[in-house]
């Protein structure tokens, strides 16, 4: 006995105990969390497996009024009913979600989701409102400052959209492309600028910034083909195919379409000339030969690839509605047959 309570009384002997006691504690905590991700991955494995498909209404009901799905998992629920396209479904949990007690990153993460899902439900007020309260609490967030300058830009509140600009140059943000396209869209929704005044001003700055160009040309070419085709950049005809496939044969600049080999044969494909035997772009190339053996039938369609996200639309944009990049936008050719149209008597 009292060579125990010599050894108990030994420094040596405490620091034994100290030690022992932080690996039991280590130990413990380690296999504790091992133990609770695994609990965690089976409570979403049984999640996943028990609804293969998404809950019934009721089945929605009963999962958020009980607390025993984890944040990870509705998280995962919600993404479900986005892909769906059901935005009011994620709406409706990230909602039951912020009921939660919440750490201030979760909820700062599900205020934002929750924004996320109005503004592409079209509930743009209340996507503003959320996206506002964010940055109320979080002023240095520019993620929330992007989706505020789109939900401005689809309000048509354009100043709005331009002071959104402002804080996030501050932060060291690329807005010089942003700022031009507002600049444009704005005057182009002004009614009180005169068309050329419009006109001038859009050449005026792709002279000076040889950006958006997809979008600058399409106006163009709408509104005043002629100064189109004086400005144009030539370096951008195979980018703005569709526009320029869709022109109408009074609307060409011959001498300009007899200097460019690539426009010689878009416009041989179409049979508005007959300036080219052959293209290296496989489409214009197999409308040139059917061209050449007199068959009409054919005609080229387009679908649109933004290349920032690679997702594929069936029309033109200047904003993808995907990624929500600006002038990001690629025409890819579809060979088809021409759709004729003839004029018909609705009495």
């Amino acid at each position: 006995m009292e060579g125990l309570f010599i050894e108990y009384k030994d420094p040596l002997f405490g620091i034994i105990i100290f030690f022992a006691l932080v690996f039991t504690i280590s130990f413990f905590s380690y296999w504790w969390g091992r133990f609770k991700t695994n609990e965690d991955e089976k409570s979403l494995a049984r999640f996943i497996k028990n609804f293969h498909a998404l809950p019934t209404e009721k089945e929605l009901d009963d999962i958020l009024s009980s607390s025993s799905l984890s944040l990870k998992s509705l998280y995962l629920l919600a993404t479900s009913y986005i892909q769906k396209g059901d935005f009011e479904k994620s709406i409706e949990i990230y909602t039951a979600i912020l009921k939660k007690k919440l750490s201030v990153e979760d909820r700062k993460e599900t205020m934002f989701l929750l924004g996320q899902s109005y503004l592409k439900a079209g509930f743009l007020e209340r996507s503003k409102e959320l996206f506002l309260e964010i940055l109320s609490r979080h002023p240095r967030t520019p993620s929330a400052l992007q989706f505020l300058l789109i939900i401005y830009e689809r309000l048509r509140d354009f100043d709005k959209a331009k002071e959104v600009l402002e804080p996030l140059d501050e932060m060291d943000m690329q807005v010089a492309k942003d700022s031009m396209y507002l600049n444009i869209i704005s005057m182009q929704y002004d009614a009180s600028i005169p068309s050329e005044k419009k006109v001038e001003k859009i050449i005026q700055w792709h002279n000076d910034n040889h950006q958006l160009g997809y979008m600058i040309f399409e106006y163009l070419f709408k509104q005043a083909p002629q100064l189109a085709w004086k400005n144009l950049d030539q370096s951008l005809c195979k980018r703005i195919s569709d526009i320029l496939w869709n022109l109408e044969s009074h609307q060409l600049d011959l001498d300009i379409i007899s200097s460019n080999t690539y426009l010689c044969e878009l416009y041989t494909a179409k049979g508005l000339v007959k300036s080219a035997s052959s293209s290296s772009v496989f489409e214009l190339d197999v409308l040139i030969n059917l061209q050449s053996k007199g068959y009409q039938e054919a005609d080229l369609q387009f679908e649109y690839l933004c290349n920032d996200c690679k997702q594929v639309f069936p029309f033109s944009f200047h904003r993808c509605p995907n990624c929500l990049g600006i002038d990001t936008i690629q025409n890819e050719m579809l060979l088809t047959k021409r759709r004729f149209e003839e004029n018909m008597s609705f009495t």
